[in-house]
């Protein structure tokens, strides 16, 4: 048996701010979308468009409080060609 990645995901409250803000802060455009039929949910797949890694964005309907994450420690690592640029652009 082989595993291969696929993706991770973030839960999001407020998705067209969400998008925004993956593609100002690193580039990541959407990819492909599934959208439920009774609109429930809205998953948003975004890509780098350099590798196969993808990043889910899910969008609850009837979410109306902001996620609290706690101590639930996660990470999204990317390498950057201009680490000083990178720091100046997101301080």
């Amino acid at each position: 048996m082989e595993f291969t990645f696929a993706h991770n995901n973030f839960n999001v409250l407020d998705l067209e701010k969400s998008l925004k803000f993956y593609e100002e802060a690193l580039g990541l455009k959407e990819d492909h979308r599934k959208v439920a039929e009774d609109g429930s949910f809205i998953l948003v797949y975004l890509t780098d468009g350099k590798t196969p890694h993808l990043l889910e964005l899910t969008w609850l309907r009837d979410r109306k409080e902001a996620y609290n994450l706690g101590e639930n420690e996660f990470h999204l690592a990317f390498l950057v060609d201009d680490y000083e640029a990178a720091h100046a652009k997101h301080k």
